[in-house]
């Protein structure tokens, strides 16, 4: 069976996830959010302390992260605990964002996606999908928003918990794991080449959901 990749790039914060969710369902595609993989080698490495790249390289290959599929809905597993809702913190964030850049984090990340993405209609969202992880995808979407945007709408997402950090703050950490994510040796964020760049700062949810649904079909057809 051919399969059919859609891939998704773009920086924290851009709507990446919840758009490609949102698409893949409206489509009965497989939604597979590569960064959650990421965030869950995160998690393992805030709990156990080890965030430099030699202490990634010599335990992760003891890291087990697996994607379940429940009615098309994506869970994520580390060594066999659903984190689903616990890759979600600021620190988490971060800490992602340092593990990306780990070769060996990326080599263990690598198979699986592929793999996923040979046996599924999907659509891949993270930060390298059109540019190393599917680079014959069938269609490539860069989604971007300015970064005041992003962080803004990750400060509405997180007003109402107690420990919300204030909006300053979201930015600054946005700001610094765009540079982070661009600068990186192995796969910095970039736009493919042969990419359709959707800026999504002046858009709604929904009209932007509807515009790569337009894409999506245009190119399939």
């Amino acid at each position: 069976m051919k399969t059919i990749n859609i891939a998704i790039d773009g920086p924290g914060g851009a709507g990446k996830s919840s758009i490609s969710r949102t698409i893949a369902s409206d489509l009965h595609f497989i939604h597979v959010d590569t960064g959650a993989m990421y965030r869950a080698i995160g998690l393992y490495a805030v709990r156990n302390h080890c965030l430099s790249p030699e202490q990634m390289t010599d335990c992760i290959d003891s890291i087990d992260v697996t994607l379940k599929f429940i009615g098309g809905t994506q869970r994520v597993m580390l060594c066999g605990e659903d984190v689903t809702d616990q890759i979600r913190t600021p620190e988490v964030t971060m800490a992602a964002s340092k593990v990306s850049a780990i070769p060996a984090v990326r080599a263990h990340l690598l198979d699986l996606q592929k793999k996923i993405a040979a046996e599924n209609h999907i659509i891949m969202d993270g930060r390298d999908i059109g540019t190393v992880v599917l680079p014959d995808a069938d269609l490539k979407i860069y989604l971007t928003a300015s970064a005041k945007e992003r962080a803004s709408r990750r400060y509405l997402e997180l007003r109402e918990k107690p420990d919300c950090p204030t909006y300053e703050e979201i930015l600054r950490d946005i700001e610094q794991r765009d540079y982070d994510d661009m600068h990186r040796e192995i796969a910095p964020l970039k736009q493919a080449e042969d990419a359709v760049l959707v800026d999504t700062s002046d858009m709604g949810f929904n009209e932007v959901v509807e515009h790569i649904k337009t894409l999506i079909r245009e190119k399939l057809d």
